[in-house]
């Protein structure tokens, strides 16, 4: 008989009919939402800073003699060297977490990628430093390739089953923190220093601050217990020593469906939050003879806010699909994304402080979010037992780096062919949304499913 789980007062209280399955304590509950949401706080303050960086310093710091659009394409490419490792990350430590379990995995990657983040804080300039920051960016992906899916796919085995969006997405909470934090400290940094001075060291600040954030999430891991999906797996001798052959003979569909839907969302996600910065004090800039600066310090304040709210609006989005179904609102998520593109961009050439504001909240906080807050639960519950921590971290990457590595190189190359048009972008971006709607199509409903299950909830492993 399945497990149930019943709640009394904030967390909840677990209990069970089947004496031998093994459940996650509410501290346990407790501690793993407060693990995966510094972790992914970690991961998105090295994600963020780093973006930031390329869009406002990177270009003028490494590459000094190209011009405005060659430099920053030079510097995207560096940030999407990252998402070339995180593939490979996730092949690594998907694997890997399949087999020896998800604590150990979420020890291994927060370590990595904050020793990588701290060290680019230390890098001479030129040319001898945009070739060590390739290779530390190259560290980050590579660890960065299983961080969010160890923390999505513990806190769904551990989450109570009918508000299991809900708690699935609460780790992502950390996303938009370390968004906040990297937001607010680059526009302190805006702020109180000059353009000369954030050229010469302002810029290393936030990478050498990352190690406080470093520190934090190994203590708290290293008191984490694993999951109790993994250990049932493990008593019962169903754990395999090949999960990702596996994983790519038997879950194909799976795969092709929640790598698409990862283009809506995490395009989203960087094209809103760091190249909409870059084509501010860039094109824009240039189009309405503005600064540079109070360009870049616009989109800056305008992306704090919308990481704010989607604080609030992710968990919100995963809690609607524990009623309405994760599908129902993914769709929409893509939908309205589809939607908003072009008039979001036009909004963002205008350079208003207030209309920029508007683009970014509604594409980032409630389009791109929609979808993320219905990923967290159902790209579990769509991998079986044995090989769900290596399917959900090979088609995040691999959407990863399409959408977040890839995608940012592309619109710049596109929006600098047309001279800044606004609507290049937006035609762009909505592209990436039709794409993440059709791979809803080949996914199904997985509202509720056990997590003990081993084949998959599509394809041959159901």
């Amino acid at each position: 008989m399945s497990s149930e789980r019943v709640f009394d007062s904030g967390l909840p209280s677990l209990t069970t009919t089947h004496t031998e399955r093994k459940v996650a304590s509410g501290e346990q509950l407790r501690r793993a939402i407060v693990t995966g949401a510094i972790g992914s706080a970690l991961e998105y303050y090295d994600f963020a800073i780093y973006g930031l960086a390329s869009a406002m310093v990177f270009n003028r710091v490494f590459f000094p003699s190209l011009g405005t659009t060659a430099g920053l394409l030079a510097s995207f490419a560096t940030f999407g060297a990252g998402f070339l490792a995180r593939p490979l990350g996730g092949l690594f430590f998907g694997s890997l977490g399949d087999r020896k379990g998800r604590k150990f995995v979420l020890l291994a990657t927060v370590a990595l990628m904050g020793v990588a983040t701290t060290l680019i804080g230390a890098l001479p300039t030129g040319a001898i430093g945009a070739v060590l920051l390739v290779v530390l960016r190259l560290l980050q992906g590579f660890g960065a390739g299983a961080e969010q899916t160890g923390a999505a796919t513990l806190m769904a085995e551990m989450a109570p089953v009918k508000h299991r969006g809900f708690f699935a997405a609460l780790p992502f909470i950390g996303i938009f923190s370390g968004l906040t934090l990297a937001t607010f400290t680059f526009n302190i940094l805006q702020s109180t220093l000059t353009e000369t001075e954030m050229l010469d060291w302002g810029w290393r600040l936030p990478f050498l601050g990352s190690i406080v954030l470093i520190g934090m999430a190994i203590w708290i891991r290293l008191r984490l217990k694993e999951s109790p999906v993994f250990e049932e797996l493990a008593a019962s001798r169903e754990v395999i020593q090949a999960p990702m052959r596996l994983m790519l003979k038997s879950g194909r569909r799976p795969l092709i469906a929640t790598a698409l839907m990862r283009l809506g969302e995490t395009g989203g996600s960087t094209i809103y939050t760091a190249v909409a910065i870059a084509y501010l004090s860039g094109f824009v800039a240039a189009q309405h003879h503005l600064p540079r600066g109070e360009l870049s310090a616009i989109g800056t304040r305008a992306v704090l806010l919308a990481s704010l709210l989607s604080i609030f609006t992710t968990p919100l989005f995963g809690a609607l699909t524990d009623r309405i179904g994760r599908l129902l609102v993914y769709r929409v998520g893509a939908l309205f994304s589809v939607i908003w593109a072009v008039p979001a961009w036009w909004m963002i050439g205008t350079g208003n402080p207030l209309w920029v504001t508007v683009a970014l909240v509604g594409g980032f906080a409630f389009g791109a979010n929609a979808m993320l807050g219905s990923q967290c639960a159902h790209f579990a519950e769509l991998f079986g037992n044995r090989y769900r921590y290596s399917g959900v971290a090979l088609s995040r990457e691999i959407g990863a780096l399409l959408a977040g590595g890839l995608a940012p190189l592309l619109g710049l190359y596109l929006v600098g062919l047309s001279g800044g048009q606004f609507w290049v972008m937006g035609v762009y971006m909505a592209t990436l949304a039709v794409l993440t709607f059709i791979g809803t199509l080949l996914s199904t409903e997985t509202r509720g499913r056990d997590l003990t299950v081993l084949g998959d909830a599509i394809g041959k492993g159901r």
